[in-house]
This record gives structure tokens, sequence and C-alpha cells, in this order.
């Protein structure tokens, strides 16, 4: 398999929930949450704008991350790594 990016992203939906989340191609997976074929959370709760993004270099690192944003951080320190270094796509 190729390298290339990975990006673990915090969407803020609608109704102000985070939805975490981690992809090869950001803006793609942004379109496919907004249009309703995205996670099964997310459908009912667009549109969703990305308020964090990171970059890592291979799958393995985005998903662990992902893990560990999910199920690690409450929302308040989500609210504070968003605001540490929000996205500005």
């Amino acid at each position: 398999m190729g390298r290339g990016k990975y990006f673990v992203y915090i969407l803020e939906c609608c109704d102000g929930t985070l939805y975490t989340g981690y992809t090869n191609d950001l803006i793609k997976r942004l379109k496919t949450h907004n249009s309703g074929k995205g996670a099964k959370y997310t459908r009912c709760r667009i549109p969703c704008r990305v308020v964090y993004s990171e970059v890592f270099s291979d799958k393995s690192s985005a998903m662990k991350r992902e893990y560990y944003i999910k199920h690690n951080l409450t929302r308040k320190d989500k609210e504070i790594l968003i605001r540490s270094n929000p996205y500005n796509g």
C-alpha cells in the first residue's frame, strides 16, 4: 500500500454535537458527511463543519489518535483541543 496523508478531524454538527473521524481525503469526507451518506451519527445532524484536524503520514497513527480522542477525551477536552489549534481550511 502507498503512503500518504491521513487526517483525524472533529466535526461540529448542526445540533452542536462533536463527531471525530479519520480519512485520507478531508474535503471529500466532509462532502460525504454533508450529503447524508457519511457516518450514521452525522446523517441526521447535517450540515457539519470541520472545526479541528491533524495530519498523519500513516493510517495506523491516525486511527490510534482517532480512538484516543473518541474514547479518552471529554467534550470539554475536545473543546480545548479545538481552541488550541482550530481548523482554518
